[in-house]
């Protein structure tokens, strides 16, 4: 947006130990950054979380009237986002365009997260509020697409724009995959599945435990590396103790930056995405699918939907959708010791990544969806990005 002449402003949280006592500015890439410290964790718990949102909410509602823009691009989860959105938008009465990369109340009642039904009945109605107060929506799915559909908002003004492939960033890199693994002797030359991430409550991050379980008892020579943070943590390295399998075919490490996964994929034989088997799950658009996709990495993935539909037609990796560990360890231990099914599956998910969800082209996308709702041409929106991949 900057390089296409835009002047931007980004109205975001500070997320770090207290600092700042209130709002500061910074320049990031020529995008004016104003920051608010808001305290918030992937351990704090649901309301937590939600006293979070709405602090954040109330203060951004401010700072963005005042910035008076020409449009308002609003990118939720939380739902709350919507609030100095929509508020910003009827004030300065200029359009807002709202991006949907969570369904919002659907995946916390799903999780089992919001069950108080005042609380339920508040979100459905800032769910239909902040999709029906927008010139245009932008979903990160054709499942979530459905959804916003699903209360009454026209379909061609929702557009699928997912989380994008940083193909320059994340191209194979020979020399950080052969260091990477120098650094790691129990690495060696074995095949090895990584998971990259949260390891929350939905994302089911155990359920590679009890593969690595079957993996040993078939004396498979994989080995699996989980890298992230969460609240599941700690569960997860007790049940690994419990198989007897950490550090011997599962090893746990510490969330690294963005800019050390290049390296950490370009070492990885498959990359896993997992979530646990909801219906409500299986509309997400994890980075993690992204990245493997654009470092030429096979994809196993865990549960149905879109993505489970891409890897299969495309042929870039694993869909293990229902299968029990047993299966899948066996399917591992065959598929990651065949060299020539690696290199087929990995050049595949490298063509998907370049062909469909090349950063550059889908950046290219929302900036033609913004300016079509600041000529007021937002049913125009659907044709840009329809969301058909397969």
């Amino acid at each position: 947006m900057v390089a296409a002449g835009h002047e931007v402003h980004m109205v975001t949280s500070y997320r770090e130990h207290a600092k700042y006592l209130g709002w500061f500015t910074t320049e990031e890439a020529g995008i004016q950054v104003h920051w608010y410290p808001v305290q918030y964790s992937n351990h704090m718990g649901f309301m937590q979380r939600i006293k979070a949102f709405l602090a954040f909410a109330y203060a951004a509602r401010k700072k963005t009237v005042e910035l008076n823009g020409d449009i308002i691009f609003a990118t939720s989860t939380p739902l709350t986002i919507a609030l100095p959105a929509v508020t910003a938008s009827r004030k300065n009465k200029v359009p807002m365009v709202f991006e949907v990369r969570d369904l919002w109340p659907e995946m916390p009642v799903a999780v089992g997260a919001l069950k108080n039904p005042i609380l339920r009945l508040f979100a459905q109605k800032l769910e239909h509020w902040a999709y029906h107060n927008a010139d245009a929506v932008v979903a990160l799915s054709p499942g979530m697409k459905d959804g916003v559909v699903r209360t009454g908002y026209p379909e061609e003004k929702v557009a699928v724009i997912p989380n994008s492939s940083d193909n320059v960033e994340f191209i194979f890199d020979p020399v950080a995959a052969s260091r990477f693994r120098a650094e790691r002797e129990w690495l060696a030359d074995h095949p090895l599945l990584v998971y990259t991430g949260t390891f929350g409550q939905v994302n089911g991050v155990s359920y590679l435990v009890e593969v690595a379980k079957e993996l040993m008892s078939i004396r498979s020579n994989v080995k699996i590396l989980l890298v992230g943070d969460g609240v599941e943590r700690e569960k997860i390295v007790a049940r690994a103790k419990e198989l007897e399998v950490l550090e011997k075919n599962i090893f746990i490490e510490e969330k690294i930056a963005k800019c050390e996964m290049p390296a950490l994929l370009s070492a990885a034989t498959m990359a896993s995405v997992l979530f646990v088997d909801l219906p409500e799950m299986r509309s997400n658009s994890a980075n993690k699918f992204f990245d493997a996709l654009a470092s030429g990495t096979p994809v196993l993935l865990n549960y149905g939907g879109w993505m489970h539909d891409l890897v299969k037609s495309h042929g870039c990796g694993l869909t293990m959708w229902g299968c029990t560990a047993k299966e899948v360890a066996e399917e591992l231990e065959e598929k990651m010791n065949d060299q020539q099914w690696i290199e087929k599956a990995g050049t595949k998910s490298r063509v998907l990544a370049e062909e469909c969800f090349d950063r550059d082209l889908l950046a290219n996308e929302l900036l033609s969806i913004l300016e079509l709702s600041v000529k007021g041409s937002s049913e125009e929106v659907s044709k840009i990005a329809p969301g058909s991949y397969l």
